[in-house]
């Protein structure tokens, strides 16, 4: 196998930028691009390694014959969270396969799922034990994974759930309980049992916890769930507790023990990503199920999120189930439109993790193994991510479709011959949508010309490839720069010939099978 990897998932901008070149690879040259510029290149004499000259902070798509990569350079690392995960601890495991994927696809945070001896008890199991589920955890093992994520250019984030009590604590914290109707207490199944997350006694003791694993462990921070139920409750005490502003108090009490620590909180379908999204964690997480079932419903809550995080990343545990029934290819598909669906609203999805895995359960010891042609196509559009960060994720993005496009705007447009062009998700259209960066225009175009509905967790049907004709209202005595990429294609941006028709400039766009970009500069 020959691939470039980057020695590490972000580089700051005073680290050495450094390449790995796996394999037998020709001389050449190592060519650096920014968003369509050509910013330089470097002869490649057959070494392992090639240190790139200094580079501004950006993402840039890295060239070396057929080879790609990119790679990040930030000096705030945390206004991103390309998330992926890790959920075996066995004593024996090689740390290697993890590290080469948080390189790979540029992963800058790992969650550690289930890493703990018991839920409300996270270090009294010694340095060898069996978690809840009875699998094997050695604490050395964590340790070692930990350090290797860190090297690697990532974060380490340990999961914690923030209210759930197994059965042998259970009459600790029994007096704490968010009870049912008919008196008995919420629970997961007969397995885990729900109490108040802001209970006083309770907050204290689980950010104790929080704060022993990170002098064990050396976590940088935490990923911090719940179970999306109950919503509210009467507590054991008679208390009415409204758990939303519970979450609100945990968050606070962990951020407040914990100043330091990189926090993530899962709002399980949405809940209550209004209220959590404006406290002080560093990402806006949200794990989707019924009914968010489109992939319309996907943008729609990426950019509510977006908006209520007033500029923090946002992250969707969008779980591809889809790999447990159906063909590689068919779900490849699906995969490919539900992150071109994010990434094309400014989100991200939790999917990777492990040396060859994808989440396909929320139980995430229940993972799926890819094949090469999964990862392939993540080693893709990962790389596009990264390359065109820009143009996708800065939260001074602004959507301007409705003023810009359509007969009475006449601003900018896109149409296709046979095919015909929407402003949301709907089968057997392309999606269109457009957004200013700065001075520039971005154009997303998602093909779902060959779907029959628009689900974003079921097999989908072979694309059929699409060519656009765009026209923008031009400047006097100005022609504007347009450019496409693709990231089943060649991933970058490249020129497309612009030719003037009176007030409007046209270009034929490239032929684009699921996702296109288009860059319109004035």
């Amino acid at each position: 196998m020959t691939e470039l990897l980057p020695m590490k998932a972000s580089f700051r901008p005073d680290e050495p930028i450094e390449i790995e070149i796996r394999g037998t690879v020709p001389a050449g040259a190592l060519r650096v691009w920014h968003l369509g510029e050509f910013v330089s290149e470097t002869a490649h004499d057959g070494a392992p390694l090639i240190t790139l000259p200094a580079l501004s902070e950006g993402g840039y798509g890295i060239e070396l014959g057929e080879l790609r990569t990119a790679v990040e350079v930030s000096a705030s690392p945390r206004e991103r969270l390309r998330y992926g995960f890790v959920a075996n601890f066995a004593p024996d495991k090689n740390i290697t396969g993890l590290c080469d994927t948080v390189r790979r696809f540029h992963l800058n945070g790992v969650m550690f799922y289930d890493w703990a001896y018991r839920h409300a008890d996270l270090m009294a199991g010694g340095d060898d034990y069996r978690d809840p589920l009875d699998q094997p955890i050695a604490l050395s093992t964590v340790q070692r994974l930990v350090a290797g994520v860190q090297a690697a250019g990532s974060r380490a984030l340990g999961y914690a759930a923030v209210y759930a009590v197994g059965q042998k604590e259970w009459h600790l914290w029994q007096h704490q309980a968010l009870l049912k109707a008919g008196g008995e207490p919420y629970a997961l199944g007969d397995f885990l049992f729900v109490l108040d997350p802001a209970a006083p006694d309770w907050l204290e003791h689980f950010a104790t916890d929080l704060k022993a694993a990170t002098a064990k462990l050396g976590f940088d921070g935490y990923h911090l769930d719940q179970y999306g139920y109950p919503k509210r409750a009467i507590r054991a005490d008679g208390v009415d507790v409204d758990v939303a502003d519970s979450f609100v108090t945990m968050i606070e009490g962990v951020r407040a023990a914990l100043p330091d620590a990189h926090l993530v909180f899962n709002n399980v379908n949405d809940f209550p990503t209004g209220l959590t999204a404006r406290t002080q964690q560093d990402a806006v997480y949200i794990e989707p199920w019924a009914p968010q079932l489109t992939l319309q419903s996907l943008a729609d809550t990426v950019t509510r999120a977006r908006t209520a995080g007033e500029g923090k990343p946002v992250v969707l545990a969008a779980y591809q189930h889809v790999y447990e029934s159906a063909a590689a290819a068919e779900s490849d598909r699906a995969t490919a439109l539900t992150m071109a669906t994010l990434f094309s609203h400014g989100g991200t999805q939790i999917l990777v993790g492990e040396a060859d895995r994808l989440l396909t359960d929320p139980y995430y010891v229940r993972n799926h193994v890819m094949e090469a042609s999964t990862s392939a196509l993540l080693k893709r559009w990962y790389d596009f991510l990264v390359a065109h960060d820009e143009l996708l994720m800065p939260p001074s993005l602004t959507e301007v479709t409705h003023s810009y496009a359509g007969e009475y705007n006449a601003e900018l447009d896109v149409g296709f011959e046979a095919s015909k062009v929407t402003e949301t998700a709907l089968a057997g259209a392309v999606w269109r949508r457009i957004v200013r960066a700065g001075d520039r225009l971005v154009v997303h175009l998602v093909n779902l010309v060959a779907q029959t509905d628009t689900l974003w967790d079921a097999p989908r049907n072979a694309p059929a490839p699409q060519t656009g004709t765009l026209r923008v209202r031009r400047l006097k005595d100005r022609t504007p720069v347009v450019r496409a990429a693709d990231p089943d294609g060649l991933g970058r941006l490249v020129d497309v010939l612009v030719s003037l028709d009176g007030d409007y400039a046209v270009a034929v766009l490239p032929e684009f099978a699921v996702w296109q970009l288009v860059t319109v500069d004035l």
